[in-house]
């Protein structure tokens, strides 16, 4: 009871504060007075009449009373006539007003400057750094990334600029990065990189000049969550160009998601502007590496700076020689291709090109310093090379579960790939909009058969009467849950509605309850599903039911990948383009016994002149003994070619060559 009075009391106290100070600034002024006096007051007589030197009469005493009031409070405490006591106090209190004054525009000043800075509205006076417009689940790799891509080089910065608290910023990159973040540039601990975070619109060219995007070497363009991200975009490289003078070296990267509004933001960039459009490179990529499985596992590899990627060299010494002969003139790098003097990139091009002056040798290499030419002639053996066994390309059997507005990208490349009488099984949610836009897609195939099954891809009844394990190659692609529908599938022969839906972190979901019941399947048939999988959100890739080194094609995090790489090296975006293209020369694991025998150890040299007899470029292997040791999975790029393997005979060899 008695807990509960000083509570109310408390409380009834902190009430009529609270009234006092909202009262106004004049009664608040009169209350300190009031209270400053009842303390000082009793203080300074108490010390009076404690002191053995004070004055014995009463009137001396009050005097020194004053005197000590006057001290204390600084109003003087003068002694003398009552007009003389009068004008000191007034000039004291004139004096404590305008210094107080000071003190206080001087303190306000100092704390707008710093709410300024906290608000991330000052200017970045930074050359050479790179900057990144725009804040998505795409941040914290693409700066993960740049801090890599730094890491031996030393005072580099990245700007950020989006529409969220810099304080806010800052600690979620920091944490990211597990650095720690000092409020005007998060220093990471994985070098000398800062981050400096400011806040603003992406749309607005006057804001833009916050991170002086005129001074920097790269601009990177985010596309914003939800549906309206695309525009945002564009609207962005809108107010970039009129912050940019032309022309302009600054290397400008965007990516958007749809296809349709490619075009409209390659528009926007102007010349020399780098746009990606994350469904058809993701649609590519899904189609590539379920063709070849392990390919995901190579494309990490070479798009993150952790270990080896595409570099350009010189071609001094190599003037006047051919391409087949530069694919042995480097022992630390693997030669894939020719940057022409004007511009034009060709991958894997005929081992009698010559190579002019002028040109650059794109390579895979650890980094751009180590891409030393260095004949690697000298180990190849002649006695190992073998003829590769003739094989007959046959039609397949294909399985897609899932829908979203991607699918249709991912059965016209499908068709680009595949032999002619290749089915496609697609099982989705499909309501008449859906079966119409697949019979459209559908209609137009030349080699693929493809027939719509309607279905809940989460439903174990669905999944087993589709008899998964027969199907050459499965995959799973992002698909929404329908709206107002319960978790529980619909029968197989049900007819819901759907939409096609918009690939996010929402769709992981029911692509990783999909995963849980293929391994199941694949445990009771005893087999290995021949699985590549699209997600969203890395985090969900690692709470992925599925085997070590499983094909996955994390879309946020690939497309963030493309766009450091490209900020880096603007001509890497042709190099690319090349690759994801259904014509031209792209990736494959093919089985090593075609190129080299397998009963005895051969120089990686061997190995990568058994492919240029064959027109194609060798850049790694994969060992089937280790596809389930991580990190790598098994697969090994750009190894020295002096190295010595023995290969086994479902050991596969990486390279690039045309289809």
């Amino acid at each position: 009871m008695a807990q509960q009075h000083t509570t109310s009391l408390r409380l009834r106290l902190r009430y009529r504060f609270d009234n006092l100070v909202a009262g106004g600034t004049a009664p608040l002024i009169g209350w300190l007075a009031v209270a400053c006096l009842a303390v000082v007051v009793p203080a300074s007589a108490v010390l009076v009449w404690a002191d053995r030197a004070a004055p014995t009469t009463l009137s001396g005493r009050l005097t020194a009373v004053w005197v000590s009031v006057g001290q204390t409070l600084k109003v003087g405490g003068a002694v003398g006539s009552p007009l003389y006591v009068l004008a000191s106090v007034t000039l004291a209190l004139v004096a404590l007003l305008f210094v107080s004054t000071l003190v206080s525009l001087i303190t306000t000043g100092i704390n707008q400057r710093i709410m300024s800075l906290r608000r991330g509205h000052s200017t970045v006076l930074e050359a050479g750094h790179t900057v990144v417009l725009g804040w998505s689940d795409q941040i914290l790799p693409v700066v993960a990334e740049l801090v890599a891509a730094n890491a031996n080089q030393r005072r580099r910065a990245v700007a950020v600029l989006a529409p969220k608290d810099k304080v806010d910023m800052e600690d979620e990159i920091a944490t990211s990065l597990g650095g720690r973040g000092d409020r005007t540039g998060t220093r990471t601990g994985t070098g000398a990189t800062r981050i400096i975070c400011r806040s603003g619109p992406t749309t607005d060219p006057t804001v833009l000049a916050r991170v002086s995007p005129q001074t920097s070497k790269a601009v990177l363009v985010l596309p914003p969550d939800g549906d309206a991200g695309d525009a945002h975009v564009v609207k962005t490289l809108l107010a970039l160009d009129a912050a940019l003078p032309r022309p302009r070296d600054t290397v400008v990267v965007a990516a958007v998601r749809d296809a349709r509004n490619h075009l409209t933001a390659r528009l926007a960039a102007g010349p020399g502007g780098h746009v990606l459009c994350a469904d058809e490179i993701i649609a590519r990529l899904l189609v590539q590496t379920a063709r070849q499985p392990g390919l995901s596992l190579v494309y990490q590899e070479l798009l993150d700076f952790d270990g080896d990627e595409f570099y350009t060299a010189g071609a001094e010494g190599l003037a006047g020689r051919t391409f087949g002969e530069a694919l042995l003139a480097f022992t630390t790098s693997s030669v894939v291709g020719l940057l022409h003097a004007d511009g034009r990139v060709v991958l894997n091009p005929d081992t009698g090109t010559e190579i002019d002056a002028g040109d650059r040798i794109i390579l895979v290499s650890e980094d751009d310093d180590t891409a030393v030419p260095e004949p690697a002639g000298p180990w190849v053996d002649e006695d190992a090379i073998v003829t590769a066994r003739p094989r007959s390309r046959c039609a397949e059997r294909l399985l897609l579960l899932g829908w979203n507005r991607r699918a249709p990208l991912v059965v016209e490349q499908l068709d680009e790939f595949v032999s002619p009488g290749t089915t496609l099984d697609v099982v989705a949610f499909g309501d008449a909009a859906t079966r119409r836009t697949a019979a459209e897609v559908a209609a137009a195939r030349s080699r693929l058969d493809v027939s719509f099954h309607s279905g809940d891809i989460t439903d174990p009844d669905v999944l087993a009467k589709l008899d998964v394990p027969s199907y050459d190659s499965v995959i799973v692609i992002g698909e929404r849950e329908r709206e107002g529908a319960a978790p529980a599938a619909a029968p197989p022969d049900a007819d819901p509605p759907a939409r096609a839906a918009e690939p996010g972190s929402g769709t992981d979901d029911r692509t990783l309850v999909t995963l849980l019941h293929l391994r199941a399947i694949g445990d009771a048939a005893g087999c290995e599903l021949p699985l590549t999988t699209e997600m969203s959100d890395d985090g969900n890739r690692l709470l992925a039911p599925a085997r070590a080194g499983a094909d996955f094609i994390v879309s946020g995090r690939l497309i963030s990948l493309l766009m450091t790489q490209i900020s880096e090296s603007g001509h890497l975006a042709d190099v690319f383009e090349e690759l994801f293209r259904a014509e031209g020369s792209e990736f494959y694991l093919r089985p090593v016994a075609d190129y080299v025998r397998t009963d005895r150890e051969v120089a990686f040299a061997t190995v990568v002149e058994s492919a240029r007899r064959r027109r194609e470029c060798a850049v790694g292997y994969r060992l089937r003994g280790q596809t389930s040791t991580a990190p790598a999975y098994g697969v090994r790029l750009n190894p020295d070619k002096r190295q010595r393997v023995r290969f086994g005979e479902h050991d596969c060899v990486v390279v690039l060559a045309e289809n």
